[in-house]
């Protein structure tokens, strides 16, 4: 299971933190994904949705 919303697509994105020296370290910046019972194709499936789709109101929820 990949850590990327089943209605947008949104998935990890990954970047460098820059400190004050310089120094570059990696991170990880992942979308807020929520586990939501949805109905899809006349089916009651749970799938992981980002915040972003459920305020937004795109899922259809069960």
């Amino acid at each position: 299971m990949a850590r990327e919303c089943a209605i947008c697509g949104r998935r990890v994105s990954y970047a460098r933190s820059v400190s004050h020296s310089g120094k570059r370290s990696p991170k990880v910046r992942a979308p807020n994904l929520q586990r939501v019972h949805a109905v899809i194709d006349g089916v009651r499936r749970r799938i992981r949705v980002c915040t972003r789709c459920l305020k937004a109101g795109k899922v259809p929820k069960a």
